[in-house]
């Protein structure tokens, strides 16, 4: 199959997701054009049946914003024709699916499919919020087909928007073998000299954007606590508007020597191998891939109970969850995790035998496979229509070769 992905290229859950999912894709035989304003974050080269496509981002004295939906539905439409897409597979309802169903009106002789991803914040930020409240919920219903990445995000939809079609809870993956097998990322012995000289200390790492619905404050809080009661050390990865106030905090509370910043990764494997505890405490997270590849990573998570958490981290099997914003509660049981390795260890491994048997790419590759076959009318469980020998795959691959 010949299938177009479009998806915000940054460090956020969702691109990460459709740029391992159209890599998979690739690998499988077909051919994926990406389409979005820069190369996605983990699009670090471009392997044969993929190719990258920028949507120009231009400045008019006329407007006050860049209109970016309409260029992009403009570039989707063009790619499509070029590449004879027959899928447009988006990543995010705003602005993604909107694009795509115009551009798939642009093209009306393609009989183009869009399938829509939701992810989260297209529902439970951006999405309900009246400015595009109807536009969202005009893209849910026009979509060829719909997946969210959780049942606690799919219950959200329908509850926000009263929808009538059917939406199919496909969740994210990852691959257990790329964070079992990365090397650890080494601490030096750090903290307080005259507690930690020369020895190594219990790490708990936080990685996100650092927005508001992280609360990454709590962060801070619960690490200060727990670095009350045993040497340790805060590892943050990542960046976003929210740091600043991390690290205010951190200084305030006079823990800021035991913290370090590493900012944006592409690959956040090795930090989470060489961590003891991954820290969540969000307000909300409609998944929560960073718990998946913590938990693939052989560490246990403390997290909220919210959105689609507990339908990755089992409380008190492979981590522990609490109410959002339940400080003390987080900080007396990672205290506790990080002081019995016994614990940690059983949790860890629960965790990394759960993502082998439930998240694994050779276990959700197929289904997208099989909703796109039912979109375009194939029949089920058929063997995938892979473009070898294909003029237009061969394409993908000059392209491929123009951009090395």
């Amino acid at each position: 199959m010949r299938i177009g992905i479009s998806c915000y290229p940054t460090h956020g859950g969702s691109g990460v997701v459709a740029t391992e999912l159209g890599l998979r894709l690739a690998e499988r035989g077909h051919s994926v054009a990406f389409v979005s304003y820069s190369a996605p974050l983990r699009l670090n080269e471009l392997p044969p049946r993929v190719c990258f496509h920028e949507v120009a981002i231009e400045e008019y004295p006329l407007l006050k914003q860049f209109p970016y939906t309409l260029a992009l539905a403009s570039k989707l439409a063009e790619v499509a024709r070029s590449h004879r897409l027959r899928v447009l597979h988006v990543h995010y309802a705003i602005p993604f699916a909107a694009a795509a169903i115009l551009a798939r009106q642009i093209a009306p002789d393609l009989d183009l499919k869009v399938v829509t991803t939701l992810h989260g914040t297209d529902i439970t930020l951006v999405g309900s919020n009246d400015s595009f409240r109807p536009v969202t919920a005009f893209c849910i219903e026009r979509s060829d087909a719909v997946t969210a990445v959780s049942y606690a995000l799919r219950a959200e939809t329908d509850r926000v928007f009263g929808t009538t079609r059917p939406i199919e809870v496909i969740p994210n993956f990852v691959d257990p073998a790329h964070y079992r097998d990365a090397r650890p990322a080494v601490w030096p012995a750090g903290g307080r000299p005259d507690a930690t000289a020369g020895k190594r200390l219990p790490v708990i790492v936080h990685i996100s954007n650092y927005r508001p619905v992280k609360r990454v404050t709590d962060v801070v809080r619960v690490f200060a606590r727990v670095a009350a009661e045993l040497p340790a050390r805060l590892v943050l990865v990542g960046d976003g508007p929210d740091l600043s106030q991390a690290i205010d905090l951190a200084r305030e509370l006079g823990v800021l020597d035991r913290v370090r910043l590493i900012g944006v990764v592409d690959d956040v494997a090795p930090y989470l191998r060489g961590a003891d505890l991954l820290l969540l405490p969000s307000r909300n997270e409609s998944f929560g891939l960073v718990a998946l590849e913590a938990l693939a990573a052989g560490i246990p998570v403390i997290a909220s109970r919210v959105g689609g958490l507990p339908e990755v981290v089992q409380h008190g099997v492979s981590g522990y969850l609490f109410p959002p914003g339940d400080v003390e509660g987080m900080a007396r049981q990672a205290a506790a995790v990080l002081r019995d390795r016994p614990l940690a260890g059983r949790l860890g491994r629960a965790g990394a035998e759960r993502v082998a048997r439930r998240f694994p790419p050779e276990r959700i590759i197929p289904r997208f496979e099989e909703l796109y076959r039912r979109v375009l009318g194939l029949p089920a469980g058929a063997e995938p229509e892979v473009d070898d020998g294909d003029a237009h795959a061969e394409s993908f691959d000059h392209e491929r070769r123009a951009r090395a």
